[in-house]
């Protein structure tokens, strides 16, 4: 007898169950756990033909069913395959235009999402250690200066500043060979006060100017507020009591929500220098106030050289260690991997 799509569903939610609450698994579970819309009665006969087929077990009388070593193997080899339809899914979307890059992450998130069975997050991709790469100071009128700052990656930040007095043509060529002399290629760190006297010195009068200039040098480089992150998986905190009371679950699902607060986790990854890019928040270690009674385990992944961006997966402290690790590095290395080759 083959399995058909009806008793392979029953099956995958009989050993999915199975594995969140230990216990055996009965019928009129399954009717609430599937999206098949069968009666308990149904689902028994398919349950009678999965046991005589050898996938499930009842250990008991009377009792649910729990997966047999048959059943385990499938669950496998089943998801193995999923998973290699997704990361060829991935990669299909990782060769296409980078305007779609939401799209990959929505969906990163969502794999991450079903394959683990936690809640999910991951940032968009965000420059660090950003170098300047130009400065161009025109004049909008007598009394503003508009500075237009090219960073690594091609990111272009305009900045409005405000002058007390009009310059003519030749100070303005002056001051941008000034600034750009001194200053391309150079990262946040290494602009210095000493850098920054030496140049307001060499400005002379229009030392102030300078000044300014550099705030919005700095404001450009530090910049964030393009930073997305996209979310999966949140209901899947109720699928673990200690999280799904009333008011860790919604103070959980509000941080999901916000999103802002999820910057600070992506910050606090993006800070770490550890080479595997993996880091494991338990409890009280957490960032985030609303997820001390979790635990979050990050990953950094990296497109190009400075472009670096956040994945985290959000459960309870019993989460599945070994797997949500392995589960982040593999997906880690495939969008490094995937990128670079585009």
């Amino acid at each position: 007898m083959q399995l058909d799509e009806r008793k392979r569903k029953i099956l995958q939610a009989i050993i999915r169950n199975y594995l969140e609450t230990g216990e055996p698994v009965g019928s009129r579970t399954i009717s609430k756990y599937t999206d098949l819309n069968l009666s308990s009665a149904t689902i028994r006969n398919e349950m009678s033909d999965l046991e005589e087929m050898g996938y499930i077990l009842q250990p008991h009388t009377s009792a649910g069913r729990i997966p047999s070593d048959k059943g385990y193997r499938f669950y496998v080899d089943t998801m193995m395959e999923e998973k290699d339809r997704e990361i060829e899914e991935i990669k299909e979307m990782m060769l296409q235009k980078e305007d779609k890059m939401d799209l990959l992450l929505k969906q990163v998130a969502r794999v991450l999402a079903q394959n683990t069975n936690y809640a999910t997050m991951i940032s968009s991709p965000q420059y660090h250690r950003n170098k300047l790469k130009f400065i161009q100071l025109s004049r909008v009128d007598d009394n503003q200066l508009l500075a237009v700052i090219v960073v690594e990656g091609n990111v272009i930040k305009n900045q409005l500043l405000s002058i007390t007095e009009t310059l003519d043509d030749e100070t303005m060529l002056k001051l941008n060979i000034l600034l750009n002399t001194h200053l391309n290629g150079l990262s946040l760190e290494e602009i210095n006060l000493g850098t920054i006297a030496k140049l307001k010195q060499q400005a002379g009068i229009h030392g102030d100017i300078v000044g300014e200039v550099l705030d919005a040098v700095a404001e450009a480089i530090r910049a964030d507020e393009d930073l997305e992150i996209y979310t999966s998986g949140t209901n899947n905190i109720f699928k673990y009591p200690e999280l799904a009371d009333q008011t860790r679950a919604s103070e959980l699902i509000t941080t999901f929500e916000e999103k802002q607060v999820l910057s600070t986790l992506v910050h606090e990854t993006l800070a770490d220098e550890n080479s595997t890019g993996i880091q494991v928040y338990i409890g009280n270690e957490s960032p985030i106030q609303s997820m001390k009674d979790c635990s979050v385990v990050t990953a950094t992944y990296e497109l190009e050289e400075g472009m670096k961006g956040t994945i985290g997966i959000i459960g309870p402290k019993r989460m599945d260690y070994d797997k949500v690790v392995g589960t982040l590095k593999t997906m880690m290395h495939q969008l490094d991997d995937l990128y670079k080759k585009k």
